[in-house]
């Protein structure tokens, strides 16, 4: 006969387990029940072309359950509305301020922070090359942006800043003044600029876009109102003239000299030069092995420099030390073509593509911006 069995003692369950597994409950049904496509659907929309220069560029997901998936958002420019004048500020016109940048001057930053354009209608852009140079640069303009868009005041604040870092090696490891000049550097250097410049301009110019100031990273000085000054001449490429501050030893005082001398005129000079020239040969300027014969802009200031600020010149090449473009031009196609285009490259290329497509160049030879003298 089946004994019966005596009374079954359960071991009692620790209150902690069970908070546990009630929250595991209801995060799972949470989960299972909730549609996948209504959180990201808000967050899409909630972003959609609220950053300045783009729309939102993450993938689009399709929603798994029953309900019928939201829609992707659509971003509308109307670029009719778009001003670009001689007077930006009060048209409250974007300017976009675009530097390469392989060293940090810290009296680079210093000036920036100096321009009287309001910065709120300022986005900053920057590409830097993957070496230890470009490193340390790139490091030290992270500590000056920190230091002006989270602890500095309001005004000094820009309406947004780009960093970009090169997807290509550097064709110079030394960055020293004596090095980039030298005549049989040119074509590699100018070349890698030129792709440097193509990269940073197609990554950051955006719908709302006026104006780009083209501004290296070794330019120290420039009066404070520089956009507006060079915006009032209401041209569709604008270059100021580019000195150097340096000691004369035989005046024993502080003076300037030229600097930057691919702001020129063309010549029947160099233009035979040209007609001799292989398919992908470039034309220098600035090297005596090289005589063009070009007017250069660099020497068309009065001894004295106490010319008209105002004075204009049509010019036929660029330097890129400092230019004020209307974004239209870079829109309408002009870049710098990295490849010799008809025999001229970077910005001189970019001068001459410009004109081509109808946009012409002007030179101010009284109105200076200075550059670092090592």
């Amino acid at each position: 006969m089946a004994r019966p069995l005596g009374p079954v003692r359960l071991k009692k369950t620790n209150p902690i387990t069970l908070l546990i597994g009630a929250i595991l409950c209801i995060f799972i049904i949470y989960f299972l029940a909730a549609p996948a496509s209504s959180d990201f659907s808000k967050a899409r929309k909630s972003t959609a072309a609220s950053h300045p220069l783009s729309p939102p560029t993450s993938p689009f997901r399709k929603s798994n359950s029953k309900g019928k998936a939201s829609p992707p958002p659509v971003s509308r420019y109307n670029l009719n509305n778009v001003t670009i004048t001689s007077d930006p500020i009060g048209g409250r016109e974007n300017v976009l301020i675009l530097t390469p940048m392989a060293r940090f001057y810290q009296e680079y930053w210093d000036n920036l922070m100096k321009l009287s354009y309001p910065h709120e209608l300022i986005t900053l852009g920057f590409i830097l090359p993957k070496n230890k140079e470009g490193n340390s640069a790139t490091t030290a303009l992270q500590e000056q942006i920190a230091k002006t868009q989270k602890s500095g005041p309001e005004k000094d604040r820009f309406k947004s800043i780009i960093i970009l870092r090169q997807d290509f090696e550097p064709p110079l490891q030394s960055q020293d003044e004596s090095e980039r000049h030298k005549m049989q550097n040119q074509r590699d250097r100018r070349a890698a600029m030129s792709k440097a410049r193509n990269s940073l301009l197609f990554t950051t110019l955006g719908p709302a876009t006026s104006w780009v100031l083209w501004l290296d990273a070794d330019i120290v000085e420039t009066p404070p109102t520089l956009i507006q000054d060079l915006a009032a001449h209401d041209k569709p490429i604008v270059a100021p003239n580019c000195y150097q501050r340096y000691y004369n030893a035989d005046k024993k005082k502080m003076d300037e000299r030229p600097y930057d001398f691919n702001n020129w005129q063309d010549s029947p000079k160099a233009q035979e030069i040209a007609a001799q020239m292989g398919p992908d040969d470039i034309l220098l300027e600035g090297y005596a092995e090289m005589a063009t014969y070009r007017a250069l802009m660099a020497y068309m200031t009065p001894e004295g420099g106490d010319g008209d600020v105002h004075q204009e010149v049509p010019l036929d090449g660029v330097g890129g030390t400092a230019l004020l473009v209307k974004a239209d031009v870079h829109r309408d196609g002009a870049m710098f073509p990295p490849f010799p285009f008809y025999h001229l490259i970077e910005t001189e290329g970019f001068a001459k593509m410009a004109k081509r497509l109808g946009w012409h160049p002007t030179g101010l030879p009284n109105y200076k911006v200075y550059h670092y003298n090592e």
